[in-house]
């Protein structure tokens, strides 16, 4: 009998692999049917490929092979009737002229998927340089749209794995109203002179992680926006850029409670900031921000590494004397080391209207680099407990 079972058993294996084969079905955008070929224009042939890939009764994998394409942008729609791959082993490459996209503000938008997985090694390239150059977004609130790069919106229980953004003419990626989302081995690619090139922005969203993957580019590399929880960044390395936000938060009506957010294990090298929260004065409603742990954190060449600015106004564009109204509380900051480009090294400045409460710093050992003076911190409105933490970074609180 157990003769038998042991020589069955081969037998079985095999027919479970040929009819899981069997099950996924591949849709080739350069098969005869859709007639993709490289360097020219494939937005009808990939339309038409996720069309019947999302119809797909059985698993399915949607392929653009090694090779530059030309696209011109959709949005891929679900929701698919089985789970969906999209294999991107080439280069999917924007117009450089953001009026030839049929959204202003949007390259490539992926919407009410569940079990997505996007992977192959490929490239999404936003050919972003010139729309930099009429960028404005950043001090004028009135700016017109500009394409991002990547929009998830409502995904659910899927992954982003080894694929790279590159010179998005806008966010690299928004993610909204997304569930269980994993980016793992994803790389951003845009120079520090990109202007307003979030890396990853991530808002009303819960369950997203962040994870072994590198983003290079023109702003903050990861921002979190109202309505995230249960956010899980690590081992990410971060630079060029702003630095990882928490923010900027309390700037429109109604906005989100942000919760449950862990940043560990990640380097930050050469940003213009390390890890903050920033909202703005002058909320017009209440907000909360809580649960937010910065841990096992190195800066290499970092200006303020450590930052909670509740007087956030860039371009002044709000108003000082009018407080935040956004409540921060249960917030750590461990083993951070490294080198700071700023002698203010550390500053917490809370609302005067809703002083922070809970604010932990421990393991904290930062060296200026700079010759403007000594290693300095700032507290204001916040009463930190404070533990084994260089002693000029120990700051003195004010009310």
């Amino acid at each position: 009998m157990g003769l038998k079972l042991k020589n069955v058993l081969p037998v079985l294996v095999f027919l479970l692999l040929a009819s899981t084969a069997k099950a996924q079905t591949v849709f080739d955008v350069t098969s005869a049917k859709y007639g993709g070929k490289p360097n020219s224009d494939i937005t009808q042939a990939l339309s038409k490929a996720w069309t019947d890939a999302c119809a797909s009764t059985s698993p399915s994998t949607l392929v653009v092979p090694k090779g530059t394409f030309k696209f011109l942008g959709t949005t891929f729609k679900g929701p698919c009737k089985a789970p969906i791959a999209f294999q991107l082993q080439g280069i999917l490459q924007a117009p450089v002229d953001g009026n030839q996209l049929p959204k202003k503000d949007t390259w490539i938008s992926f919407d009410h998927i569940d079990r997505l997985t996007i992977s192959g090694g490929g490239t999404f390239d936003g050919q972003g340089a010139i729309a930099w150059k009429q960028n404005d977004c950043h001090k004028n609130k009135n700016c017109k749209s500009i394409a991002i790069n990547l929009r998830f919106n409502f995904i659910t229980n899927s992954r982003i794995e080894y694929i790279t953004t590159k010179d998005s003419k806008n966010f690299h990626v928004n993610v909204l109203g997304c569930t269980n989302v994993a980016f793992h081995h994803f790389t951003v690619s845009a120079p520090k002179e990109s202007i307003n090139t979030d890396g990853i922005h991530i808002g009303r969203s819960t369950g997203i992680s962040i994870i072994d993957s590198t983003i290079k580019t023109g702003d903050d590399c990861i921002s979190i926006g109202d309505g995230t929880k249960n956010l899980n960044v690590t081992n990410v390395t971060c630079g060029p850029g702003h630095g990882i936000s928490i923010g900027s938060l309390g700037r429109y009506q109604k906005e989100e409670p942000v919760s449950g957010i862990t940043i560990k294990n990640c380097t930050l090298t050469d940003t213009q900031n390390g890890v903050r929260i920033k909202t703005w004065p002058a909320s017009p409603s209440a907000g909360t921000a809580s649960d937010i742990h910065f841990e096992d954190i190195i800066m290499v060449n970092v200006g303020n590494p450590i930052l909670i600015d509740q007087e956030y106004c860039p371009w002044n564009q709000c108003t000082l004397k009018v407080p935040s109204k956004v409540k921060i509380s249960n917030v750590s900051f461990k083993n951070i080391k490294g080198t700071s480009t700023t002698p203010l090294a550390l500053k917490l400045v809370c609302s005067k209207g809703l002083p922070c409460e809970n604010v932990e710093l421990s393991d904290i050992d930062l060296k200026y680099t700079g010759n403007q003076g000594p290693l300095t911190s700032k507290c204001t409105n916040v009463k930190p407990k404070i533990t084994r933490v260089t002693k000029p970074l120990a700051c003195a609180t004010s009310a």
